[in-house]
Order: C-alpha cells, then sequence, then structure tokens
C-alpha cells in the first residue's frame, strides 16, 4: 500500500500551487461578486444578486457581448482556415520549407502589446503603410482611418490577431499532418483519387483531433481578447469594439470590484457554454488513426 501512495506523494506540490493560485481565487470571486466590494467602502457587504442584476441592465455590456462573439466567431473560423490552409503548404516538400515554418509561426511569440503598438503605426490614417500601399497602387478611395472609423475598427483588429495567432494554429494542423501514413495517400492516389477527394476523405478526418484542439484553443482565447483591442483601440470609438474584458476594465479601474467580478464570472460561464458543446461535437468526428 505505501509503494502505491509514494508516487503520489509528487504530486502535492503541484495540487498545493493549483489550490492556491487557482481554486481559492476562484472560490474568493465567486464570494465577492455577490458583495459591494469597492474601493471606497470601509466594508464588504453582501448584496446577493444585485451586481447581476445591474450588470444585466448595462447597454455596455450588450455592446461588449456581441463585440466578443462576433470577434470570437471570426478569428476562429478564419484562423482555422488559414493555418489549415498553411499546414498543407508547409507539409510539402518545398525549398526552404523550414525557414517558412519559422516566419509564419514567430507573431504568435511576440507580445501583443508590441504587436498592437506596431500595427497602431501601420493602420495610421496618414503615415501608415496599408493607406500608403493603397494610394501607390491607385486604390487611394479604399484608404481609411482603420481605427478610429467605428465600421473598420473591429474589422482591422480582427486582421491584427488572425496575423498573430495563424502560425500557431498552422504548427498544430502540421503536427497532424505528419502522423497520416504517407502510404495511405499514396495507395489512394493509384486507385485514382484526386488531390481533393483525398483532403476530403483521409486528410481532414485525420486531422479531426488537431481540428477539435485547434477550435478550442481558438475559441477560448478569442472570447478572451484583452491586449489587442486595449494598445489598438481601448474600446473605442465610443464603445464600438468594447469587449469584455476591456468593460471589465474599466469598472474595475472605477472601483467597482464586486461588479467587475460579477462580470468575470458572466464571462467564464460564456465561455464553459460556448466550449462545452462545441467540444462534444468536435469529438465526435474524431476517428482512430
Amino acid at each position: 500500500m505505501e509503494r502505491r501512495k509514494y508516487p503520489l506523494y509528487f504530486s502535492y506540490p503541484a495540487v498545493a500551487v493549483f489550490l492556491i493560485f487557482f481554486i481559492a481565487p476562484t472560490l474568493f470571486g465567486v464570494y465577492y461578486s455577490f458583495t459591494d466590494w469597492n474601493i471606497n467602502a470601509d466594508s464588504v457587504k453582501f448584496i446577493g444578486f444585485d451586481n447581476y442584476a445591474a450588470l444585466f441592465q448595462e447597454p455596455r455590456l450588450g455592446k461588449a457581448l456581441s463585440n466578443t462573439l462576433i470577434f470570437a466567431a471570426a478569428v476562429t473560423v478564419l484562423q482555422n482556415v488559414i493555418g489549415f490552409v498553411l499546414a498543407l503548404v508547409m507539409n510539402e516538400s518545398i525549398r526552404m520549407r523550414n525557414f517558412f515554418r519559422m516566419v509564419f509561426f514567430m507573431p504568435y511569440i511576440i507580445a501583443p502589446i508590441v504587436i498592437g503598438y506596431v500595427f497602431r503605426a501601420i493602420y495610421h490614417p496618414e503615415h501608415g503603410i496599408v493607406n500608403t500601399i493603397l494610394e501607390g497602387v491607385g486604390l487611394g478611395f479604399m484608404a481609411q482611418d482603420w481605427l478610429n472609423d467605428p465600421k473598420w475598427a473591429l474589422f482591422s483588429i480582427i486582421l491584427t490577431d488572425l496575423w498573430k495567432v495563424s502560425g500557431f494554429t498552422m504548427v498544430i494542423y502540421l503536427a497532424g499532418l505528419q502522423f497520416i501514413p504517407k502510404d495511405l495517400l499514396e495507395s489512394a492516389a493509384i486507385d485514382g483519387a484526386n488531390y481533393w477527394h483525398r483532403l476530403k476523405n483521409i486528410i481532414l478526418p485525420l486531422v479531426a483531433s488537431s481540428t477539435t484542439v485547434n477550435i478550442l484553443l481558438s475559441l477560448i482565447g478569442s472570447m478572451k481578447v484583452f491586449e489587442m483591442v486595449m494598445v489598438l483601440t481601448d474600446g473605442g470609438p465610443g464603445y464600438t469594439t468594447e469587449v469584455f474584458y476591456t468593460y471589465i476594465r474599466s469598472t474595475f479601474s472605477m472601483g467597482q470590484m464586486g461588479y467587475s467580478t460579477a462580470i468575470n464570472l458572466v464571462l467564464f460561464a460564456l465561455v464553459t457554454f460556448v466550449g462545452l458543446p462545441v467540444l462534444a461535437a468536435l469529438k465526435k468526428r474524431e476517428v482512430e488513426m
């Protein structure tokens, strides 16, 4: 019995860290979401569901919710499409393949704040590269104030985030493609299956596990977007690019800690509500290699 228990002892430090830095703060957060905790209060009082009732009456929350869902849907779909296409190309025997893999993956390791400041310069309405190129090729009528025009601001943030994260998605798909037996694809080609048939009937089913991982990671990550929006627009112009975390930041900076914690728990519930059905649906598509 002691020999069987002995390996479990090595897990105790990790369990302790998990309890202290994740479980305990989560439980405290749940409690404080039902209080009037704020920077001006001398004491914290339990107020029940008042914070939740107030946040659902706040129009900014509705805008933040819609922007978050639009951003998450667009980034999740486009990130996976772009990443999968890049993986297919980078899986072929082309010159400087490893170099291009590194180039596509490199944006993912750059801090979002750095990328945000770089793209603020790129999107500048007068001196930015985007408008300069459009004017140089005779498409000056398409030049926009990309970050200050409500029609284009969220779109510009989505493009910036796609530039950052698509390389990471490519790597996961590439790992899945590496495990597909080459003789299986060769046999299908000999039997007369063209590339599109091989893609539909062999490649896509066998990378379903990679698809599950990528969609879940991109869905959760995009619903928790913060740094990119904060640096590029800070939720503006007005509240047209407000997302959950920028709204939480603005309420927390005003000292409404209990209210901010309630919003954070609503986001947690939303991610769980969206993520679990998606996970269940994707797991059904997976096949054994």
